[in-house]
């Protein structure tokens, strides 16, 4: 009986063939034409803190940038607990049956500190994570706030331009992501459960003035009595908010993501929404703005970067001189201002 040899020298060529590096155009052309492998890969190369990195991901996103900007950006918040993957999956289900295609970002940027991983939410959105039409992407295990929120937006206009037009952005809670979030979306979602206490979801009023809509989750079973008192609650709460510049008033509701009662109507209050604000230009103003934001964000984050790595043993020296008591801290910064190059 004859035994079927290896090739090694087809080994060899199918080995280097896999480690031959794309160029930009390769790049770009695969995204626009949906190739979801070279996507996760230009992902990849935005979330890199390599320079050689950085400077292909620039060059990708600056050539995609044209064949952006045509989906809707949702974010979706809430603390732990609130149901956001799960609310996401059963909204995604729903869009995906009506002919959308929509991607799921991730943003964590507590998990450098906690050393968690948030690779969770794509197990459990088990339904969304093998279907065709949905690509979920988790944010980078490490990095700062402005870093994992800069690579977020990048990678938004990667997902646009692969032809997703439901982009959904979740945080990991309510805090400073928000913040941050809020300047790479258009609509702005907080998700809230029933039987708890504003301290104990750690709501601030900054989060409240934020949110587009208010969705009470987990509006089923035994908790529906409660998720009704709740909705009346939050309803009289952003009564007592001013008037959004955009022109649209807060709207509050209750859904379910184990019954799917509800999710149709957060659909259409975010239509509603996207159809007032770019009927009074609002939208597109609002997209310029954070545009600019993102810039002067980038500015400010490299000039930081710089600065610091460039003049290590010279703030080092003024450090000891501020521990042992030798100048105040306002002199030292002053000091370091003013004789260090910038």
């Amino acid at each position: 009986m004859k035994h079927d040899t290896i090739n090694f020298n087809s080994v060899k060529r199918f080995r280097e063939h896999k480690k031959k590096k794309k160029n930009v155009n390769e790049y770009v052309s695969g995204i626009i034409n949906g190739n979801i492998s070279l996507l996760s890969s230009a992902i990849t190369l935005v979330e890199s803190s390599l320079e050689s990195h950085r400077e292909i991901a620039l060059n990708i996103i600056n050539k995609c940038l044209p064949f952006s900007g045509n989906s809707i950006r949702i974010a979706v918040t809430g603390v732990p607990g609130a149901g956001k993957s799960s609310f996401i999956e059963t909204l995604g289900v729903q869009l995906i049956k009506k002919g959308k295609r929509l991607a799921v970002l991730a943003v964590d940027p507590s998990s450098s500190r906690s050393g968690g991983s948030i690779l969770g939410d794509k197990t459990r959105m088990e339904e969304l994570s093998v279907n065709i039409n949905a690509f979920i992407r988790p944010s980078p295990s490490s990095g700062s706030l402005g870093g994992v929120a800069r690579k977020t937006a990048e990678t938004i206009i990667l997902c646009e331009a692969a032809g997703f037009d439901v982009i959904f952005v979740e945080t990991v809670g309510v805090g400073q992501s928000e913040i941050a979030v809020h300047s790479m979306v258009d609509f702005f979602l907080l998700l809230m459960i029933s039987g708890a206490g504003d301290e104990l979801q750690g709501i601030k009023r900054g989060i409240m003035e934020m949110a587009d809509a208010v969705v009470i989750n987990k509006a089923d079973g035994d908790n529906i009595i409660k998720t009704k008192r709740t909705l009346t609650d939050y309803k009289n709460a952003l009564h007592l908010l001013p008037p959004a510049i955009s022109g649209w008033i807060p709207k509050v509701s209750t859904a379910s993501s184990l019954t799917g009662a509800g999710i149709e109507n957060v659909w259409k209050t975010i239509e509603e929404y996207i159809n007032l604000t770019k009927k009074n230009d609002y939208f597109y103003k609002k997209r310029n703005k954070q545009a600019k934001f993102r810039m002067y964000e980038i500015i400010n984050e490299e000039i930081k970067s710089k600065f610091y790595s460039k003049n290590k043993k010279q703030i080092e020296n003024i450090e000891k001189q501020i521990t042992e008591g030798l100048i105040s801290p306002y002199y030292a910064a002053k000091k370091i201002l003013k004789v260090l190059p910038i």
